[in-house]
C-alpha cells in the first residue's frame, strides 16, 4: 500500500492496482446511485446519496483505473456504537477482493465501536468471512414495509 495524491494504492492478489479515497470530495454521485442500482441496494437521487455519505462518520471509494468501482460508509456516535451501509461493489470486480479491501478500510475507521449492518439477502455469507454473526434480536422499521418483505429483509 502506498499513499498517493489522492488517497491510498492498494494492490490485491492479482497485482491490479485500486486507488482509495477516504473522503467525498469529487465523488461523482451519480455513479455511486447507478451502481447501488445496478447492484440491486436501496438507491436515490444523487444528492440524497452526497447528504447521507457526507454525514457519515466513515466513507470510502475505490477506483480502479479512475472508475468507481465500490463504495461503502459508516455512521457513528464516534465512541462505542457504529452501523454500515450502502457497501457496493460492481459485478465484474466482485470476487477479486474489492469487498475485502472495502471491509478492511472501513472497519478501520470504527474499530473501537460495536458494529451493525444489514446486507442483501444472501450476501450474509460475505459479511460473516469478516466476523459479522447474525442477530437474534435485530428489528426493522422500514420506509417501504411490503417492499423490503418482499425483497427478504424482513418476516
Amino acid at each position: 500500500m502506498a499513499l498517493g495524491a489522492g488517497g491510498w494504492h492498494l494492490y490485491n492478489e492479482d497485482f491490479m492496482q485500486f486507488d482509495i479515497k477516504k473522503d467525498c470530495a469529487g465523488v461523482h454521485w451519480q455513479e455511486v446511485a447507478e451502481i447501488l442500482k445496478r447492484v440491486g441496494m436501496a438507491f436515490y437521487e444523487p444528492d440524497v446519496h452526497r447528504t447521507a455519505f457526507e454525514a457519515s462518520h466513515t466513507t470510502i471509494f475505490i477506483y480502479h483505473a479512475e472508475q468507481l468501482i465500490g463504495f461503502g460508509r459508516a455512521i457513528s456516535d464516534g465512541v462505542y456504537q457504529a452501523a454500515v451501509y450502502d457497501c457496493a461493489v460492481i459485478p465484474e470486480f466482485q470476487g477479486k477482493g474489492v469487498g475485502k479491501i472495502l471491509i478492511n478500510n472501513l472497519m478501520a475507521g470504527i474499530s473501537h465501536c460495536n458494529v451493525i449492518l444489514y446486507a442483501s439477502p444472501g450476501k450474509e455469507g460475505f459479511y460473516q468471512t469478516h466476523g459479522f454473526r447474525k442477530m437474534k434480536t435485530g428489528m426493522a422499521l422500514f420506509k417501504n414495509t411490503e417492499s423490503m418483505k418482499k425483497r427478504g429483509f424482513t418476516e
